[in-house]
């Protein structure tokens, strides 16, 4: 590798890597080399192969100097044979080695990237819903890319850079000494000349390269927002186009300007770099000749210094950026680690259990819950600020007790904000009450297993979120197992199935990120059918027909009827016809519940029930016979 290669490549580990100046945390080497023990095996081979590497590196300048006496002297021809041979065959098994050792490395990084993503991905998995509703995604999805491969930098470049490097290095000194101690140390002097020019051109590469990746990153999370369907739309009724592309142009032009001007100081430093690599061969030639024709140093000798001299930087410019490169790697494994580090709150226990057979019954005991503060759940670098929002922790429900028999519908009614969608998230265990007790089939939630929280419990949420994938794919979510006939029984009874059968693919056709290929009724009637298919023996309705019109609305419901009957419900009233069907009714305000009966023993009372559907009543301005909605 030439001088001004390995400079270029030294630049380049600057320019990318963090510039953070930190101590070695002790904590954070423990915890590398538990994810590493896995590989320890890979590694120990990884190391022999960078070592054995080196030696042969260094070989090859040897021999070709001798090779340069044989034929000065007038050698044996064989010798010259011989040893042309020799460095054939070593130059055949650096590049097999290097092969393999690139194998070993590719194996190496990759393990650990798999072994630390799925870390990752599975802890995210196990975290509660304000994790998601604090966190960016974009942020949260770089640490499963971008510090994951920087962490596997460490193991597939650093490691063996460092182990080849330090061999290299001390071999190629003491074969240099033993040939020309002067021009060694002359060769030395000039160590600063190159690896100087080197460090500071990277802190300066480096800021112009961060500001670059923070323009590009903003530039694509603006990209991200503004072409979704929600922020098309929402940039369409209310955005300035010109100013939205003035100020993107206006960041675009800012990376051009950085591009050039990056790209004019790489190819002055290699210039430079390359003018002083032929200075310090132009050094050795001319020294070393001189000591050669003095009769003090073979001519051998010489050619095998200037050779040994592209072995002598290589490593030292290297080694000497090492340090950034271990502790770029360092904040990557933290950055990992950060997300690793948070305690999720919701906890399976050891020996979870199920719940029982049969019809079950659905139990809120003086339940008290406050949604919890930023700094339980959250990350500032994961939210994108600078400190995390302190606040939060008041209590949302207070003293909320009732219980829905077997079979029984409960309606939830009440003022925006009241707590009712909070009540139906502590069902399913999305959130753990901070006093009282939630109970399924007369079991805390909380001694349940997730598995069988999900078998029994169903839940169609406000938005009928549905994933970019195909029609298939989103049903199956409910049941694995289903056969296609289930399938196409749910859409049945869901209304779905005309509109299914008349897409391009049927069932295997693409809904669209968030299903916005659908409209928003059809996406809710699609989280229906998700939910006749699952069977579950719990419903948990939050205002599953908000987005149908009244004709669409009749249709589902009585397919929710069916869906309903037999099974325990517990439902966030958005229509009325929903609110009669209930058994009990519960009013819902402030986090209380102030009031509970059926609609007409509600209504005869006269109180907040009473009120909310006279408001509703008048604002519909409907006459008195016509059921108008109820307020949610």
């Amino acid at each position: 590798m030439s001088m001004e290669t390995t400079a270029w490549h030294q630049l380049h580990s600057v320019m990318t890597a963090r510039q953070e100046r930190r101590p070695f945390a002790r904590a954070t080497l423990r915890r590398i080399a538990a994810f590493a023990r896995p590989h320890r095996r890979r590694i120990a081979q990884f190391v022999v192969l960078s070592v054995v590497t080196a030696l042969l590196a260094v070989a090859t300048p040897v021999l070709a100097g001798r090779v340069v006496d044989a034929i000065v002297s007038h050698g044996d021809r064989g010798t010259v044979v011989r040893l042309s041979l020799l460095i054939a065959l070593i130059a055949l098994a650096e590049a097999a080695l290097g092969l393999l050792s690139r194998r070993l490395s590719a194996t190496l990084g990759e393990g650990l990237i798999l072994d630390l993503r799925t870390a990752v991905f599975d802890h995210v998995q196990r975290m509660p819903v304000a994790f998601f509703t604090r966190t960016r995604t974009g942020a949260l999805v770089s640490r499963l890319n971008n510090d994951v491969i920087g962490a596997q930098r460490a193991f597939s470049n650093t490691l063996s850079g460092v182990v080849g490097n330090v061999v290299t290095l001390l071999l190629t000194l003491a074969v240099m000494l033993t040939l020309s101690w002067q021009i060694t140390l002359l060769a030395l002097v000039l160590l600063p000349v190159f690896v100087v020019p080197a460090r500071r051109m990277g802190g300066r590469m480096a800021r112009l390269q961060r500001e670059a990746a923070d323009l590009n990153a903003a530039m694509g999370n603006r990209m991200t927002e503004r072409f979704s369907a929600p922020g098309a739309t929402l940039v369409k009724l209310f955005g300035r186009p010109d100013d939205e592309s003035a100020e993107f142009a206006a960041r675009a032009r800012r990376v051009r300007d950085i591009g050039v001007r990056t790209a004019m100081a790489q190819s002055a430093f290699i210039t430079a770099l390359t003018l002083v690599s032929a200075l310090a061969l132009a050094l050795v030639y001319g020294l070393g000749g001189w000591f050669a024709l003095s009769g003090t140093l073979e001519p051998g000798a010489v050619v095998s210094l200037a050779l040994l001299l592209t072995r002598l930087y290589a490593p030292l410019t290297s080694l000497a950026g090492a340090r950034v490169e271990v502790m770029s790697a360092l904040v990557s494994f933290e950055r990992v680690f950060e997300v690793l580090d948070l305690k999720p709150l919701i906890e399976e226990k050891t020996d979870p259990r199920r719940v029982p057979d049969g019809p079950v019954a659905v139990e809120f005991d003086n339940v008290r819950f406050a949604y919890p503060t930023a700094d339980k759940v959250s990350l500032a670098s994961l939210e994108e600020v600078a400190t995390l929002d302190t606040r939060g922790g008041a209590q949302v429900l207070r003293g909320i007790s009732f219980r829905a028999e077997p079979g029984q519908t409960v309606a939830l009614v009440g003022s925006s904000g009241a707590g009712k969608s909070t009540i139906a998230g502590l069902l399913p265990r999305l959130y753990d009450v901070d006093e009282g007790a939630v109970r399924v089939a007369d079991v805390d939630v909380r001694d349940l297993s997730a598995e069988s929280l999900r078998e029994t419990l169903g839940m169609v949420t406000q938005d009928g979120h549905l994933f970019h994938d195909t029609v298939r794919a989103n049903l199956l979510l409910a049941r694995a197992s289903a056969t296609e006939d289930d399938l196409w029984d749910a859409l049945r009874r869901s209304r779905l199935d005309d509109l299914v059968r008349s897409l391009p693919d049927g069932l295997d056709t693409v809904v669209g990120e968030r299903g916005y290929r659908l409209s928003g009724g059809e996406r809710q009637r699609m989280t229906i059918a998700r939910l006749l298919l699952a069977r579950q023996r719990v419903v948990i309705l939050d205002e599953a027909t908000a987005h149908l019109d009244n004709t669409s609305e009749a249709a589902v419901q009585e397919a929710l009827t069916e869906a309903l009957e037999g099974r325990t419900a517990v439902v966030i009233a958005h229509r009325l016809s929903t609110v009669r069907a209930a058994d009990v009714i519960l009013v819902v305000e402030s986090g209380r519940i102030v009031e509970r009966g059926t609609h007409q023993e509600l209504l005869s009372e006269g109180g907040r029930y009473a009120q909310l559907y006279r408001t509703q009543f008048e604002k519909a301005g409907a006459p008195r016979e016509v059921e108008p909605e109820a307020v949610v």
